[in-house]
């Protein structure tokens, strides 16, 4: 068993994706369902002529909960790189 506070080494995996999911698409709006298992995120793309759900992703708890550590650890990392965005005060826990 590993001893507590070293890190694995990081693994390789081998990720597909099609020419479409590539490309992406934009989001400046999220709505967020749950039920008892599950989270709903669904991206939402508020332009004109009217907003619309351009991605939904249905995820577990435990999955959004990494997802929440990944997306804090490297907004924090941007921040500190580029200073946040123009005219946003910088978070004091940053």
């Amino acid at each position: 068993m590993a001893e507590e506070g070293k890190k694995q080494p990081l693994q390789r995996i081998d990720i597909k994706i099609n020419d479409e999911t590539h490309r992406g698409v934009y989001a400046n709006k999220l709505i967020v369902a749950h039920s008892r298992d599950e989270f709903i995120l669904d991206f939402v793309a508020d332009l004109p002529p009217g907003p619309q759900i351009v991605a939904r992703v249905i995820t577990t708890p435990g999955h959004l909960r990494a997802f929440l550590e990944t997306l804090r650890e490297n907004l924090s990392r941007w921040e500190r790189k580029s200073g946040g965005p123009p005219g946003m005060v910088p978070r004091a826990d940053a």
